[in-house]
Formats: C-alpha cells, sequence, structure tokens
C-alpha cells in the first residue's frame, strides 16, 4: 500500500492529479479487504473515530480477525454486542484487552492517549434491568476518550432518586438516559438540564411496552427541549453522539 500512496503523491507533485482526486485515491486505498469484511482503515482520519466492531451474528474467527487488522493500527479496538463465544476468543488472542460483561462489550486500548477533553458525560439509567444498554453508552464515550459517570436506578417511579442526584448530572457536558417502559426519564432531565440529552429506549417493560417502541415513541414525542432519541437498545449510538457534543 506504501508504494501506491507514494505513486498517487508523486502525480499529485508532478500536477498530474488535484488534490482532491489525490485524496479520494489515497482514502480507496485504506480499505482492507478480508474474506468476509472490508475493514474501514481511513475511517478516524475521516471522523475523529475508528470502526467499531459489531459483534452479534460474526463468529469469534473472524471478530479476532477484525480486531487483529485495527489493532495493527494502534489506534484502538472496540467491540460490542459479542456472543460468550466472540468475548471469550477476544479476551484470549489480545492479552491486553479490557472488558464489560454486562455491556457485552471488549476493547483494546489505544497505544497513544487520547486527546483530552473538558467535559464529562453522564450516563443515567432509568431503572437496573437498563444498565446492560447503559454500559454499553458508558463504554463507548469512555473509549472514545470521554470520561463519564454512571448514575443507576433514577427511573421516575421515585423521582426522589433523580432529585438525589439532579446536582452531581448537572455538571456534566452531555447526559445519555437510558429508559424502557414509558421513557419519561428522558424528558424530565431534559426539563431540569441545560445540555443535550441524548434518549436510548430499552426493551424493558411489560407486554405493552411492544419491546421498546412504546419508550422509543415517548422519547420521540417529548415536549422538553434539547432531547435527541437514538434506536431502541442503541447504547453504543448514544454514548458515540455524547462523545461527539462533549467534545466540542
Amino acid at each position: 500500500m506504501k508504494d501506491e500512496i507514494r505513486s498517487v503523491l508523486r502525480s499529485f507533485k508532478n500536477g498530474e492529479i488535484g488534490e482532491g482526486e489525490a485524496e479520494r485515491l489515497i482514502d480507496s486505498m485504506s480499505i482492507i479487504r478480508l474474506s468476509h469484511a472490508s475493514v474501514d482503515a481511513a475511517r478516524e482520519r475521516r471522523c475523529g473515530a475508528g470502526e467499531v466492531i459489531y459483534g452479534a451474528g460474526k463468529t469469534p474467527a473472524q471478530i479476532v480477525e477484525i480486531a487483529s487488522v485495527l489493532a495493527a493500527r494502534g489506534s484502538g479496538v472496540l467491540a460490542t454486542r459479542l456472543p460468550p463465544d466472540g468475548m471469550s476468543a477476544f479476551l484470549s488472542a489480545f492479552q491486553e484487552a479490557e472488558c464489560c460483561e454486562i455491556a457485552r462489550a471488549a476493547w483494546i486500548p489505544p497505544k497513544t492517549p487520547r486527546p483530552k477533553v473538558r467535559g464529562r458525560v453522564a450516563i443515567v439509567s432509568a431503572g437496573t434491568s437498563d444498565m446492560p444498554v447503559a454500559e454499553e453508552a458508558r463504554v463507548t464515550a469512555e473509549f472514545l476518550g470521554s470520561p463519564a459517570d454512571a448514575f443507576y436506578d433514577c427511573g421516575v417511579a421515585g423521582i426522589h432518586r433523580l432529585a438525589d442526584k439532579i446536582g452531581e448530572i448537572r455538571a456534566h457536558s452531555a447526559v445519555v438516559a437510558v429508559a424502557g417502559m414509558e421513557g419519561a426519564l428522558a424528558s424530565v432531565l431534559a426539563g431540569l438540564v441545560s445540555v443535550p440529552v441524548i434518549a436510548v429506549p430499552t426493551g424493558v417493560g411489560y407486554g405493552a411496552s411492544f419491546g421498546g417502541i412504546s419508550a422509543l415513541l415517548s422519547m420521540i414525542n417529548s415536549c422538553a427541549n434539547g432531547v435527541s432519541v437514538v434506536n431502541i437498545d442503541n447504547g453504543f449510538g448514544a454514548g458515540y453522539c455524547a462523545h461527539l457534543a462533549n467534545r466540542i
């Protein structure tokens, strides 16, 4: 790949191609093709964070192979939604790997520390049953470089629990609100803080919650300002968005 990049740079230097074409060609070389995946090796340069492995549906061998390619670049690897055998394979393959079993996530820390950010992210869950999704959001934010603090079991059914923590939550640069059932936590939080609230509906609830659809619709229909909503159980997406808000 280095020879191909040198060729592009030579063509650019000689005036044979423009800057935009040179960038496009170099980006196209940053796709590492495996038998089962095309790894986007240029994503960190484009977006500020590298590709993340979604473990569900992948075999342990596929997970390890993709992780090996990403790890070789030194910018760290995050794998989410790992099945049990995928988690075991990941931890066995990489001695430096860490994991959070409740979030079903494992990661290899970057060789170079992330740039420091000024703020912190608050992860607030309605109930203990929402913790797997909340932990996925926390792990994601921290892997990307945003320190995160967890505030669990703060649901509106016992709103005094949220009132007890709201002073601490207000000190954060972004808030992730994770809730199932009727999903009211996000609206309540957005009415109490002056920072972005990223709402995560979860599939927690009885039959009429429709696997999280009830919470999703409640959050989308929130009358409180400053609420953005990700998909059901998408702790990764919420942690990513919270990091972007915190980084800004």
